[in-house]
């Protein structure tokens, strides 16, 4: 046993930008070492399948003491809920172990049922075909991201929460994806610079404003949404959510669903332009689109990596984690674990028995998987059909800054005449 095997191999920092850029080769070092790996920010740190596997799914690790997690980075003297974007994460069931957890996630899946999901289908294959109508009238050329990628999942979580019509508006999606963006900050795994907390915490304070207006109406005037479900939902013995619960739940589900989403769609229009072949084979044959989905999420995730604190001393590949310290996951370098997947660094949109780890595990599992895969598949199915000329730059895109979640700022693309 050790303390840290690898420890003096690679001394993990998320904040490396050179890392962001392009993780696969640290991921493939550090998975050539036994043993969990030291952050600089002082917790462990899984990349091997099988390891980020049981600490995802093990009972024995869970989300822990928040306030203690956060003075990790800031120190013991910073007062975590006082600051509004961190209290809003506290209080994400996400976040939270049972009983608390068990509670909020059961309440949720009655009102976002598998049925609601799938009778969204239609809509969303409306939806993107209007972005697409909207491209081409354009001229077929934009900026990937925020033409093509954003808009779709913006537009289905609106239509899902039942957006008012005259908050649609461009302006208005761009200052809630704005929001959502500035104020998630709080996720990354670093100290925030006293402006970026202070920009979080303004914009966290909108979208309380924002969707907690939404629910008022909709708690006057119930509709055919999940936020009327939401705030109408109860189970067997009566419990229901209380006003800020359902408001933290519907920003929370408003952020995965376009963030990851987003990423989803244009990480695997830059990587399907990555290897001109993937992309040749999906335009002959769009029904491998659902293929395209699954792979994207092993090979680009936009998920890159996730928390877990262990709540009794646990022992994972031979690295002793003593209860209360912190293991970060990488689920991005566990979908490329060469002992788990053939030939992992290769992109085949035809590669069976994918077992990625991109929507997480055991009980944290993500709760809007299906949504995504369905908006994911649509998207590809639409590109390959009505775009087959499409063209995208590959030549050193920008990523974003932040390591959790993997995503490129702009990708410059047109479709050739």
């Amino acid at each position: 046993m050790s303390t840290g095997v690898a420890e003096d191999f690679y001394r993990f920092d998320p904040a490396d930008q050179a890392l962001v850029r392009d993780p696969y080769p640290t991921y493939r070092r550090m998975q050539a070492q036994p043993g969990l790996h030291a952050a600089a920010g002082g917790y462990h740190v899984a990349t091997r399948y099988l390891d980020v596997r049981q600490v995802l799914a093990s009972p024995a690790f869970g989300q822990g003491d928040f306030i203690k997690n956060i003075q990790l980075f800031y120190g013991p003297d910073f007062d975590v809920l006082a600051q509004p974007a961190y209290r809003w994460l506290s209080e994400v069931f996400l976040m939270q172990d049972p009983p608390h957890h068990t509670r909020l996630r059961k309440l949720v899946s009655f009102a976002l049922t598998p049925k609601r999901i799938a009778d969204m289908a239609p809509r969303i294959e409306a939806l993107q075909q209007g972005l697409i109508d909207t491209w081409l009238a354009q001229g077929g050329q934009g900026d990937v991201v925020y033409d093509l990628a954003y808009p779709l999942p913006v537009l289905v979580m609106f239509d899902m929460l039942g957006v008012e019509e005259s908050e649609r508006t461009p302006e208005a999606m761009a200052k809630l994806t704005r929001a959502i963006a500035e104020a998630f900050l709080v996720f990354e795994t670093r100290v925030l610079t006293p402006a970026e907390l202070a920009l979080a915490n303004r914009q966290m304070d909108y979208l309380y404003a924002f969707f907690g207006a939404l629910f008022d109406r909709r708690q006057r005037d119930p509709r055919d949404d999940l936020t009327s479900a939401l705030a109408s939902v109860r189970d067997e013995t009566g419990d229901a959510l209380s006003h800020r619960e359902m408001v933290t739940i519907v920003i929370a589900m408003f952020g995965a669903g376009f963030e990851t989403t987003a990423h989803l769609i244009s990480n695997g229009l830059y990587t399907l332009q990555r290897y001109p072949e993937q992309w040749a084979q999906l335009v002959a044959n769009p029904a491998l689109a659902a293929g395209v989905v699954e792979e994207v999420l092993r090979f680009e995730s936009s998920l890159q990596a996730t928390y877990r604190t262990a709540l009794e001393d646990t022992l994972v590949d031979g690295t002793y984690v003593k209860g209360g310290e912190r293991v970060l996951c990488i689920v991005a370098a566990a979908n490329r674990d060469a002992s788990v997947f053939a030939d992992p660094e290769r992109f085949d949109l035809t590669r069976k028995d994918i077992r990625g780890l991109s929507f997480g595990g055991g009980i944290h599992h993500c709760i809007g998987q299906a949504l995504a895969r369905l908006e994911g598949r649509i998207a590809f199915e639409s590109f390959a059909k009505r775009l087959p000329q499409l063209q995208v730059e590959t030549l050193n895109p920008p990523w974003r800054p932040g390591f959790l979640f993997r995503g490129l700022e702009h990708l410059p693309g047109r479709t050739a005449r």
